[in-house]
């Protein structure tokens, strides 16, 4: 069967991700992945740290039949009171005053963009220009690729999106040196998932927001990756205990259905009006169903506060492994349920190969960097068999 799955996608597929791992998936339980040939994987990816709840989790399949069941899209000519309550929950719960609902993660970076550009516009400030950090990663559409401080995604699009300047990561003068009388924003990821994990240091990102009020600059984080809970704490801001101006949410919002979120802070709720901005399916009946469903999930199982005890739990394991693996582990980082595991050079590839041969999914990012992302239900026993599998694989 996998045979042909594959025969299939390399006749009628775009050749978008060449050889992509030899498994595929047709159900799930927890953190467990059963493939087509009936082998169990453990998912330490979630889906790119999309399912928070993991897989097959009983109130968020009913909750997805029950509004199955009532309406699935009407489009944004009416009001939609799932739409309507999720951007209620997410206010509540955070520091943004307004939400507008996209259908990923890059549109949602995509609304950031426009939303900072209009608030200047609407100002009659002439402030267009946007600074983002080298080895970031904000989306594959044209000004999220012109975002992204990778070379390897930009060259083939060349000339990009213009007005987006990439400078070092935690180096608060290499932006004090790119801001210009144009800078209308500084976005950035807190943790920059992509490239390796690597976390944004606190005091750079509290000098930041300074720097940001002082200069008249909106402050956006892109928390597509960091936010619901995967660190820890309902969004990567508050362990920084910085406020932006914008900041973003997609991946586990919806638990797997797609949904990505702008969220404005007072300073720039009310730049978006009637006609600026707009969506066909984004935040329609059933992805926000999704969204509040994950919500409800997250304060009865309390979730946030799993990812911030268990992450810590298996921050720990993997320190120690470390420590005892004669330099082939050479760093262990991040926050919460968001880790990266860094090897030798050497060595990686392969570590990411067998540790899926074992029936752990991982990614493998920055060349050396095994990512982790799991299911916030994760408990301390799955972590412990996490850790496990790759002391065997580095020994």
């Amino acid at each position: 069967m996998l045979e042909d799955i594959i025969a299939l996608d390399k006749k009628y597929y775009m050749n978008t991700f060449g050889d992509r791992q030899r498994v595929c998936f047709e159900r799930g339980e927890g953190i467990k992945l059963y493939d087509t040939e009936g082998k169990t994987y453990y998912d330490f990816l979630g889906g790119i740290a999309v399912n928070a709840l993991g897989h097959g989790h009983k109130d968020f399949i009913a909750a997805l039949k029950a509004q199955l069941d009532k309406v699935i899209h009407t489009s944004s000519l009416y009001y939609i009171e799932n739409q309507a309550r999720l951007a209620e929950r997410l206010v509540k719960s955070t520091c943004a005053e307004r939400v507008f609902f996209a259908n990923s993660g890059a549109e949602a970076n995509e609304g950031a963009f426009k939303l900072a550009k209009i608030y200047y516009y609407k100002k009659g400030i002439d402030k267009t220009d946007i600074i983002t950090l080298d080895h970031s990663f904000h989306g594959r559409t044209l000004a999220t690729v012109a975002a992204t401080g990778q070379p390897k995604y930009q060259k083939p699009y060349k000339p990009l999106t213009p007005g987006f300047t990439q400078v070092e990561p935690n180096n608060l003068d290499a932006v004090k040196a790119a801001v210009t009388d144009k800078t209308a924003a500084v976005m950035i990821e807190l943790i920059q998932g992509e490239s390796g994990v690597h976390p944004m240091d606190k005091e750079y990102v509290q000098a930041l927001r300074e720097l940001c009020d002082e200069k008249d600059i909106l402050l956006i984080f892109d928390e597509v990756q960091t936010g619901m809970g995967r660190t820890g704490y309902l969004f990567a801001h508050e362990l920084y205990g910085v406020e932006p101006d914008i900041f973003t949410s997609a991946k586990a919002l919806g638990g797997g259905i797609p949904i990505g979120a702008v969220c404005a802070g007072k300073k720039v709720q009310d730049a978006f009006e009637p006609g600026d901005h707009g969506t066909t399916f984004g935040g329609n009946p059933f992805a926000t169903a999704a969204g509040l469903a994950v919500f409800d999930i997250f304060e009865k199982e309390k979730l946030v506060d799993n990812a911030r005890e268990v992450g810590a739990y298996l921050k720990d394991k993997l320190t120690a492994l470390m420590e005892g693996s004669d330099g082939k582990i050479t760093d262990v980082r991040g926050a919460g349920l968001l880790i990266g595991i860094q090897l030798k050079d050497e060595i990686a590839k392969d570590v990411f190969v067998k540790l899926f041969s074992k029936g752990f999914l991982t990614s493998l990012c920055g060349g050396n960097t095994i990512r982790i992302a799991p299911p916030l239900i994760l408990k301390k026993n799955e972590a412990d068999m996490f850790v496990n599998a790759l002391a065997d694989v580095i020994a």
